[in-house]
C-alpha cells in the first residue's frame, strides 16, 4: 500500500477516506484542492464504485453483468460502462494471446479487469477537482498515482514481500511521473484464485507473486494477472516486450526477477 508522507509546513491538506465495496477496501489520499469541490468530488467517486459494485458483480444476481452473461440483457441494454469494461477486457485478452481472459468456467467474468478500472476511474476523478495537486488510490491493494504528495516529494509505494510477513520486497517511486500504476498478482492473500484460461483451472506457476509498474493501473492489474498465469520466464519475457511497463517477479523458491529498467523506479 502506499507509504505515508510525513506533513510539512509545504504539504497541501489531505483528504483521506476508506470505502469498503467489491468485497475489498479502497483508499484515498487527495492533496491540495478546494474543500468543496474535492469532498463533492469524494462523494462522486464513492459513488461511482459502488455503482460499479451493482453493475459488475457476478455474486448478484440482478447485476447487468450477471444478466447479460445468461441471457437476459444485451451490451446495448447495459450501462454504457459495460461496453467500455468488455472493449478493455477484450484488448487486454488481445494483447496477452488469451493469457488474460474474462471468462470464468466458460461464463463471462470481467472481474479481472473491473477494480483497477474502477480505481484508476475514481482517482482521475479526484485529481480533475480545481487544485487539487495529488491522489493516492489504493484498491484492495493496487494503487494508482497522480500527481505528489507535496512539492519536490513523489508518491512511494511498498511492494509487500510474499514469503516474509510484514517485510517489503522493494519501494516503487513515482518519481518523475505524472502517473503510475503498481499492481500485484499473487497467492500470498487470496491463495490459487488466477485461473489459467487455458485450462480452466488454477495456474500451475512457479510463482508467487507478480507486481506490475505502469502508467494506469487498468492495464497494470491486467498486466501482473497475465504474467502470473505465464509463469516466470514467458512472464517476464513478455513483460519486457511491453511499452512503458517494469515488474518485479517472485517465485517460489525465492528467486526475484526484474524488468530491465525497473531499478529506475525503486526508491
Amino acid at each position: 500500500m502506499a507509504e505515508s508522507v510525513a506533513e510539512s509546513a509545504e504539504a497541501p491538506a489531505a483528504v483521506r477516506h476508506a470505502e469498503e465495496v467489491m468485497g475489498t477496501v479502497f483508499s484515498f489520499d487527495v492533496r491540495g484542492g478546494e474543500p468543496g469541490a474535492v469532498q463533492a468530488a469524494l462523494a462522486e467517486a464513492i459513488a461511482g464504485l459502488h455503482r460499479v459494485n451493482e453493475v459488475f458483480s457476478t455474486y448478484r444476481e440482478d447485476s447487468q453483468v450477471s444478466r447479460l452473461a445468461r441471457g437476459e440483457l444485451t451490451v446495448e441494454q447495459c450501462a454504457p460502462e459495460v461496453a467500455e469494461v468488455l472493449a478493455l477486457g477484450a484488448e487486454a485478452e488481445r494483447v496477452s494471446d488469451g493469457w488474460f481472459s474474462m471468462r470464468y468456467e466458460g461464463r463471462l467474468d470481467p472481474t479481472g479487469i473491473v477494480k483497477g478500472w474502477a480505481a484508476e476511474r475514481a482517482a482521475r476523478l479526484l485529481a480533475a477537482a480545481p487544485g487539487v495537486s495529488g491522489v493516492s488510490m489504493n484498491g484492495g491493494g493496487d494503487v494508482q498515482l497522480l500527481g505528489t504528495p507535496e512539492p519536490h516529494r513523489p508518491w512511494r509505494v511498498g511492494v509487500a514481500d510474499p514469503l516474509r510477513p510484514g517485510g517489503l520486497a522493494a519501494v516503487v517511486s513515482a518519481a518523475g511521473a505524472d502517473e503510475l500504476a503498481v499492481a500485484t498478482s499473487g497467492t500470498a492473500e487470496r491463495g490459487a484464485h488466477i485461473v489459467d484460461p487455458r485450462t480452466g483451472r488454477s495456474a500451475v506457476s512457479d510463482l508467487v507473486a507478480v507486481t506490475v509498474v505502469a502508467p494506469k493501473l487498468t492495464w497494470a492489474d491486467c498486466w501482473a494477472t497475465a504474467a502470473f498465469a505465464m509463469g516466470s520466464n514467458q512472464g517476464l519475457r513478455w513483460l519486457e516486450s511491453l511499452p512503458d511497463v517494469e515488474a518485479l517477479l517472485i517465485t517460489a523458491g525465492d528467486e526475484v526477477r526484474c524488468t530491465g529498467g525497473l531499478a529506475s523506479r525503486l526508491g
